[in-house]
């Protein structure tokens, strides 16, 4: 959080657009008055930054799903005609679990769009990939996006832009963070990465995210088993067959706020 002088620096932005897939739309934080059914971290940060900037526009283009070459031609040149002073933008994950990927050629394709949005004057913050190696199944992507961060933490220094390093950051190594599919956060998780956004921008805000106490002992082996297979049964195997059929969760699927919206009336 910004101080000077011991008091909060209250950094205004006057019009906000978040780029992205799941991560950005929201998946995991149900909201039900919300366009898609959800809040997400993107709603949590435009939420604190109108305190400060009663007239803030705020736009959400993330679609759940989406591969870094159709955020990029789907959102980047929509975004840049909003005019922001303030882009989110979290692209590639879904790209890291893919079979095959040449991870040089997407960086290069990544570096042309970041390069585009940076020559806006804007504020851009750009997210690492995740460090999931502790976790089951999604643990196995952790070389490549291992190779694929030190890639875009190049990237970001020569455009200037603000990285959030998620690789880096702690408390995500616990399921509860996780929604139950264990790929896209839950409304804690949300909360949590709000506020590291907030806080990368040195912006001031209420958002106080909940300490998480060590859960006790998780029950038996036979109850790992049924909680591991049910995840597989209502998860791993659908996801699965989506890959093999060539569809997307996001197909069908609309932004939540595909043109600026006053954020404190939108989101009150």
């Amino acid at each position: 959080m910004g101080v000077v002088d011991g008091q909060s620096e209250n950094v205004v932005y006057k019009n906000f657009v978040a780029l992205g897939d799941s991560f950005t739309e929201g998946v995991g934080d149900p909201d039900a008055t919300r366009p898609n059914g959800l809040r997400g971290w993107a709603d949590r940060v435009a939420e604190q930054l109108a305190v400060t900037s009663p007239e803030l526009t705020y736009a959400n283009l993330a679609i759940r799903g989406r591969l870094l070459d159709q955020i990029i031609d789907e959102q980047i040149d929509a975004a840049i005609a909003l005019h922001p002073d303030l882009v989110t933008i979290y692209a590639g994950g879904n790209d890291l679990m893919r079979p095959s990927l040449d991870i040089d050629a997407m960086i290069a394709r990544y570096d042309a769009a970041l390069g585009k949005l940076a020559a806006t004057g804007a504020q851009v913050v750009v997210f690492s990939a995740y460090d999931s190696g502790w976790a089951p199944v999604f643990g196995r992507m952790r070389p490549r996006a291992a190779v694929y961060n030190e890639l875009l933490r190049e990237v970001v220094d020569r455009h200037g832009l603000t990285l959030l390093d998620f690789w880096r950051l702690d408390g995500y190594d616990d399921y509860r963070m996780w929604d139950t599919d264990r790929l896209h956060m839950s409304a804690l998780g949300h909360e949590r990465m709000a506020a590291e956004v907030l806080d990368v921008l040195d912006v001031a805000h209420a958002i106080n995210p909940v300490a998480l106490e060590p859960q006790p002992g998780t029950g038996s082996r036979l109850d790992h088993y049924r909680t591991e297979a049910e995840w597989v049964r209502t998860f791993l195997v659908p996801w699965i067959s989506r890959r093999v059929r060539g569809v997307s969760s996001g197909d069908g699927i609309a932004p939540r706020w595909p043109a600026a919206v006053h954020a404190r009336t939108a989101l009150s």
